[in-house]
């Protein structure tokens, strides 16, 4: 896989050395460096379309104590921290200790693919750049910011793979400009608002409209903290996937941690340990794959709406409400489930109620007994959205493979914009890149559709993972397609699962439309930077 090197200074090299276990490649540990730097450098990272070690460079080092730090080079590995680690490991042996070490660990130059794969432990934290806040209209080393597969670029559809993909990146630069134009006209700037409000709000309003047209082999940049548990099961994972790129950026990956947390991964290429769990799992995709196939030859694809819950418990409000008496009494489980079931509803109103409290705002939840119910929700929307959804991971979620099957989603402000027709005829060219490499690349095609495209997935969560997920994506600053599909889980729940009190609970979910998405949070963020520098 083709990847840019930045270039840097000497004297810039220099500085870098002590806190980035490489300067070259797109993957690289931070070390030496307090946790706060570390998550804020995280946090920014987020919202530049620069590197991480640029980041660090323009915005950091000029705040920091460097003294003494010149002297350390990371980028050989850490020696000291291999022996303690060693000790520690060996006296104590078992998983638990590999919970206790962690690392922030920098991911660049990853596919829209690779960032999925990245984000599927549940344990660990991520921060992924945002087609919100970039504009892809720039390039980086020269290049448009995707991936090139090795395999792909050498065969005969290489020309075209490139060809198209840039295509597909000057239609969204070609549209950005004129969404840029449309906002400004269709959203006046209010008297309170300064120009930065303004200007953000507007930028993301046209990066909104226009993200569609990018392909999934669009590169991101993603943050990732975890302990060396997780980083090993991520690992191990990502050994064994399909993906080519996955495959490799692993090895990247591998190699980074090692100069960090070494012991804690000695496992992941040992032949009768990682090794053999990595071709345990290849050997189980493989093989489920190939009989699901065999069993399902031929149906069609269906689009159905674009959320459907698909299971419920009718009994999920009774059992909730036995949960939240549970610790409060000595009786047995099944005791309190028959007793529950005798209350009048002002009774079992008057329970809930006082469990869920005076909630202020959507961060003051209710605890555990939330998760004695589930609901299980079909969901067919863009992929955009689904990158967005995605990132909830402690409920339970799968997708199926991103392809043009399902047809894809056109805002109506693209029509107004007056860019409709070079939208459409980007589609067809993400679906014509598509069916060619479908072919002889089946694993890679999906690097050609764009985000606009559908994908359907699945979300099974309980009613606190519920309340959590559906406030917190329709809040008025979100993109409108994840907020529909919120708004559409929360009205089942209270309609079709018939829990119109769990779902009354769930006060802080948002059912209007917003036409400046982001405009109110924006105010919001300069309300409380004026206040931190008063």
């Amino acid at each position: 896989m083709h990847y840019v090197n930045e270039e840097f200074s000497e004297d810039e090299k220099t500085m870098l050395r002590p806190y980035f276990t490489n300067l070259e490649g797109p993957v690289f540990a931070l070390v030496n460096l307090p946790e706060v730097v570390k998550g804020a450098l995280f946090a920014r990272f987020s919202r530049t379309e620069k590197s991480l070690r640029r980041l660090f460079l323009d915005e950091f080092v000029s705040d920091l104590d460097l003294t003494g730090d010149l002297t350390v080079d990371a980028t050989v590995g850490l020696k000291r921290a291999e022996e303690l680690y060693d000790r520690v490991f060996l006296e104590y042996g078992d998983d638990s200790v590999a919970q206790l070490g962690g690392v922030h660990l920098a991911c660049e130059q990853a596919s829209n693919i690779l960032t999925k794969i990245l984000e599927w432990g549940r344990l660990m934290a991520y921060l992924e750049q945002s087609t919100r806040y970039i504009a892809y209209d720039s390039r980086f080393g020269g290049l448009y910011r995707y991936v090139r597969p090795p395999s792909v670029l050498k065969s005969p559809l290489g020309a075209r793979y490139v060809s198209d993909i840039d295509s597909l990146f000057d239609d969204y630069a070609a549209c950005l400009p004129q969404l840029t134009d449309w906002a400004r006209e269709r959203f006046p700037k209010s008297p309170g608002d300064s120009d930065f409000v303004y200007k953000q709000s507007i930028k993301a309003k046209a990066c909104d409209l226009a993200r569609g047209i990018l392909p999934a082999a669009t590169v991101s940049n993603v943050g990732i903290y975890g302990t060396g548990q997780s980083f090993e099961a991520l690992l191990l994972r990502m050994r064994a996937h399909v993906l080519p790129e996955a495959r490799s950026y692993a090895e990247m990956i591998l190699t980074e941690l090692r100069k960090a947390i070494p012991s804690f991964l000695s496992r992941v290429d040992l032949p009768d340990r990682g090794i053999a769990w990595s071709t345990y799992l290849s050997e189980q995709q493989s093989a489920t794959e190939e009989i699901v196939g065999k069993l399902f030859t031929n149906e069609a694809v269906e689009t159905e709406a674009s959320v459907i819950l698909t299971d419920f418990d009718p009994e999920g409000e009774d059992k909730v409400l036995a949960a939240i008496c549970f610790s409060h009494l000595d009786l047995p489980d099944a005791t309190i489930r028959e007793r529950v079931a005798r209350l009048g509803t002002d009774e079992k109103v008057a329970v809930l109620k006082a469990y869920v409290g005076d909630r202020l705002n959507r961060r003051h939840r209710p605890g555990r007994a939330f998760e004695r119910t589930d609901y299980r929700f079909d969901v067919v929307c863009d992929y955009g959205a689904f990158r967005d959804l995605q990132r909830h991971r402690m409920l339970t979620i799968d997708w199926q493979k991103l392809s043009p099957h399902h047809g894809y989603d056109r805002p109506d402000a693209l029509v107004d914009a007056g860019v409709a027709d070079i939208f459409d005829r980007a589609m067809d060219r993400s679906a014509d890149l598509y069916t060619d490499l479908s072919e002889w690349f089946p694993v890679e095609a999906p690097y050609a559709v764009s985000l606009a495209y559908r994908i359907r997935f699945s979300m099974q969560m309980n009613a606190r993972e519920a309340m959590h997920l559906l406030e917190l994506r329709t809040s008025p600053q979100g993109h409108r397609s994840y907020r529909v599909v919120a708004q559409e889980m929360h009205q089942l729940i209270a309609e079709q699962a018939g829990h119109r009190a769990l779902a009354e609970a769930m006060k802080f979910v948002d059912h209007e439309t917003y036409d400046l998405e982001r405009l109110e949070s924006a105010r919001a963020a300069e309300a409380k930077r004026a206040i931190s520098q008063a």
